[in-house]
């Protein structure tokens, strides 16, 4: 069992299946109380019947909607020891995706997380420990083709995680950041064609994820890479952006022919 997390309050956004299903159960495995939260009730209900936790059903991304997540987890387990943002949404478009989707996916996939930190980081601050799990997806160390504002909100998730992490870890705050590519839930299918010729061959079950955070917690990391091979493609974006680019534009391009066929 991990350390520190037997009868630890745990919070999971977007709980009711893929991902999120896939944490509740690990962390209830390792002996955390889990509350489970999704937009579902009904897949929020089935997840924690199944792990004997709590559900929450609501929207987790409005002030209004953390402030009654937070309630109800401290009402049930008294505190928050780690809170999992994982809640997200990948609408597909451009530029040209309307102004009303490009908010939505900036609400659920960072403010959602601004909004959970600012209410639980004075609480975690007085105590002197706290633990924030931000889903964050490869497309924020990277990018992700098709869909230009889950790529740009995904690269919020993260900074936002890696200024949580700079400015508190001092202070017993600590943050990690879960950035797998392809993993086979309801996203990954909604994503079609383009999803599967990208993502497809390699993608992993939700299970596999949630074991990459719990190596990355033995480890005290705060980079989960459930796809190894994204630090490498991380440090060529890095180092030798045109011919990341490039590589980037020519998979583009392969997408483009296949829909076309």
């Amino acid at each position: 069992m991990t350390t520190g997390l037997a009868g630890a309050g745990v919070v999971v956004t977007g709980g009711g299946g893929g991902i999120g299903a896939a944490l509740a159960r690990r962390f209830t495995a390792e002996g955390a109380r889990v509350l489970v939260a999704d937009l579902d009730s009904a897949a929020a209900s089935a997840v924690a019947d199944e792990v004997g936790g709590v559900a929450f059903a609501g929207d987790v991304a409005s002030e209004e909607g953390v402030e009654r997540l937070r309630a109800a987890a401290v009402d049930a387990f008294g505190a928050i020891d780690v809170f999992c943002a994982n809640a997200g949404i990948a609408p597909h478009g451009g530029p040209e995706t309307p102004g009303e989707v490009w908010a939505r996916a900036w609400e659920v996939n960072v403010m959602a997380h601004v909004r959970a930190a600012n209410a639980l980081l004075p609480g975690w601050l007085a105590r002197g420990h706290g633990h924030f799990v931000a889903t964050v997806s490869a497309a924020g160390l990277l990018t992700s083709l098709g869909s230009a504002p889950y790529s740009v909100t995904k690269h919020g998730a993260l900074a936002f995680a890696e200024w949580l992490s700079a400015t508190y870890r001092h202070r017993g705050i600590t943050v990690q950041a879960i950035c797998p590519q392809g993993v086979r839930t309801k996203m990954l299918a909604d994503s079609g064609k383009a999803g599967d010729l990208i993502m497809g061959a390699s993608a992993i079950e939700p299970e596999q994820v949630a074991d990459a955070l719990f190596a990355a917690m033995a480890e005290n990391r705060f980079l989960v890479l459930p796809h190894p091979e994204v630090a490498d493609y991380y440090a060529v974006r890095a180092t030798q952006t045109d011919r990341w680019l490039g590589g980037m534009n020519k998979l583009q391009r392969k997408v483009e022919q296949a829909l076309d066929e």
